[in-house]
């Protein structure tokens, strides 16, 4: 049976769909806005199709068939680069997208919890240092990853201790958002069961998911943000097959039962992922790894460093008694 989604404001959209003269997106919509996805789960989760539909254009391909000799034994985990450029709402998006395949396959993942937390502290790390540069790169591209896509296995009872791992270490440093992948393959009853499980793990555990009520200044906002807390986990069906019907071409998965419309949301939560995702959300999540985790992370680099606000602040009036005196000279 088909999974389905509790009813959202029918209204949000039609409110959070033109952009703001001063929002990062109005200004970003002609010289195109840099934004980078991670995804982040086990094998069979369908993190392909994932991106496929996402994006409505084949990025990834079909993989080859294992060859049945070495099915066994599990590859290592790896980050496979894909850059697509899109276009929502009239706004250019540079989008990379970091797959992680080999994540979680195997008997002991410690290494994969490292890895990530690598990668990404990797890529703050590159900022940190352009902005310590005295003349800097002005086409600097930004790797900062600004949502991290995690996939539950539908496993219909709880977080398993893989999850709860993977989202208490990299929670301090990237907007996690988390789907239960193939959630086609629960009921409606089974589904709505385990979102509940997984938030009640996640409140227990303390576990750090995007909160999308970060920012309570814009009260309109923060009434759609409240709503869309309610979805979460999302549950996402993917599909690669379009069918034309009397309405016009809709995207579906078969079954030998029927189908399901990804884009309906009342089956799946597909289509408010995406509308989330590349749409309404883009700027909050590019804003809030710029000026709340990634400055949360260069104080604690920089105090670790040496390298304190009060040294910094010190630093400063030095420059500034330096230039006076040389001032003073020229007089």
């Amino acid at each position: 049976m088909a999974p389905s989604a509790p009813s959202i404001n029918s209204t949000m959209s039609s409110r959070i769909t033109t952009p703001r003269p001063s929002s990062y997106r109005y200004k970003s919509e002609k010289r195109g806005m840099t934004y980078n996805i991670m995804l982040v789960g086990q094998s069979g989760l369908g993190r392909r199709t994932f991106l496929n539909t996402l994006c409505e254009r084949e990025v990834i391909p079909p993989s080859e068939a294992p060859n049945p000799d070495s099915a066994n034994v599990a590859d290592p985990m790896k980050f496979d680069t894909y850059e697509v450029n899109l276009e929502e709402e009239g706004t250019r998006i540079c989008l990379t997208v970091i797959d992680t395949p080999g994540f979680g396959d195997g008997l002991d993942n410690t290494s994969c919890f490292k890895q990530l937390q690598d990668y990404i502290e990797a890529q703050f790390d590159e900022v940190l240092v352009e902005e310590s540069r005295i003349k800097r790169n002005r086409k600097y591209r930004d790797h900062r990853i600004h949502v991290l896509i995690y996939f539950i296995a539908p496993t219909g009872h709880s977080l398993r201790e893989l999850d709860i791992e993977s989202i208490r270490r990299l929670g301090e440093y990237v907007n996690i958002v988390p789907v239960i992948g193939r959630a086609d393959s629960l009921t409606v009853d089974e589904l709505a069961t385990f979102k509940q499980n997984i938030m009640r793990d996640i409140e227990y555990y303390k576990l750090p998911v995007y909160n999308f009520c970060w920012d309570e200044t814009d009260g309109e906002a923060l009434k759609e943000n409240r709503d869309i807390m309610d979805f979460i986990p999302f549950s996402v069906v993917t599909c690669d097959e379009v069918l034309d019907n009397e309405y016009g071409s809709v995207r579906v998965r078969r079954y030998p039962w029927g189908t399901i419309e990804i884009d309906d949301e009342s089956q799946c939560d597909f289509a408010l992922l995406r509308y989330i995702m590349l749409n309404s959300h883009i700027a909050d999540m590019i804003n809030y790894t710029e000026d709340v985790l990634y400055e949360n992370y260069r104080t604690k680099k920089l105090e670790v460093g040496g390298f304190a606000e009060n040294d910094e602040e010190a630093a400063e009036d030095g420059d500034d008694s330096s230039e006076n005196g040389d001032a003073k000279k020229a007089e």
